[in-house]
């Protein structure tokens, strides 16, 4: 097995990987994944106990327990490009060997559960639901760049919206990726489901207009409208195409559930999101860990 290199896994000098700081013993198999710093200290207050703290830049790690179980949480800042760093180096802190630099024998699952906030891309979702991402459809180009990603599957998904939406040949091709059935089962059973796209920006990726128009004004609109076999593209946010592409690739457990804060059709705004978002908070922890 070939070794892997100092510069291509980088160690600090007290034997943390890179940008998180953490050591394979810092963090538990449950994981919760959120863009927010804040928001750490907000899930944590629920733990039982915190056992550990670690915060490199926007990269804030709390692992404790809850009801008894171990449980971690850990910000990723906005964009696939921090999911690319995170989920890389979660995945090998339980399934490389750092002091020998090779990847281990035997296969380490975790479970990552993203909670975040989402705009509604159906007029008939209110704000304050919470949304279960079955499929996430990246426009950020990020899976591009590894091998096995037309394995990822959907391919029958992916042609039928770049036929839908007339999709243009400058932009990156998006690719399609089915979260984990056994979390959307546990988790989102009774949520509101179907499909997420994760846009590589929040301004003209997301379609909206301040002083430079987009390439195709009308693509919220066409995005709206794609029906695939019945299933519709619920909303927008930032992250859950690679969470789910890169933990199907590494062999990992991902869910993306998010709480509508906006819904972009109606032009609506929660007069109190972050209600919505402890509500859905509790949710997930007391189900992620029965």
């Amino acid at each position: 097995m070939e070794r892997i290199g100092e510069s291509e896994l980088i160690l600090n000098g007290d034997g943390t990987i890179f940008h998180l700081h953490l050591k394979p013993e810092n963090i538990a198999d449950n994981i919760i994944l959120v863009g927010d710093q804040d928001r750490v200290k907000m899930i944590s207050n629920y733990f039982d106990r915190i056992d550990f703290k670690a915060h490199n830049r926007e990269f804030v790690t709390h692992t404790g327990s809850f009801k008894g179980k171990p449980i971690t949480v850990l910000s990723t800042g906005i964009g696939t490009d921090n999911i690319d760093i995170v989920v890389t180096e979660l995945d090998a802190l339980v399934n490389v060997d750092l002091n020998e630099r090779i990847p281990k024998k035997e296969h380490h699952t975790l479970n990552l559960v993203r909670i975040g906030t989402s705009g509604a891309l159906q007029a008939d979702i209110p704000v304050d639901t919470p949304v279960v991402s079955e499929t996430s459809i990246g426009f950020d180009g990020l899976l591009n760049f590894y091998e096995g990603r037309n394995k990822l599957g959907n391919n029958d998904l992916q042609k039928a919206f770049l036929k839908h939406t007339g999709w243009d040949t400058k932009l990156a091709t998006p690719y399609f990726v089915d979260a984990s059935k056994e979390l959307v089962a546990k988790i989102g059973f009774d949520m509101r489901k179907g499909m997420t796209i994760s846009a590589p920006g929040f301004y003209g990726p997301q379609g909206r207009i301040i002083r430079l128009n987009t390439v195709d004004p009308n693509l919220n609109s066409k995005i709206s409208a794609f029906n695939y076999e019945g299933r519709k593209i619920n909303n927008y946010e930032m992250e859950s195409s690679a969470i789910a592409g890169l933990s199907k690739l590494m062999g990992h457990n991902a869910l993306t559930v998010c709480s509508i804060i906006a819904n972009r059709m109606r032009k609506e705004y929660s007069t109190n999101y972050k209600i919505g978002v402890e509500k859905l908070v509790v949710t997930v922890l007391d189900r992620l860990l029965s």
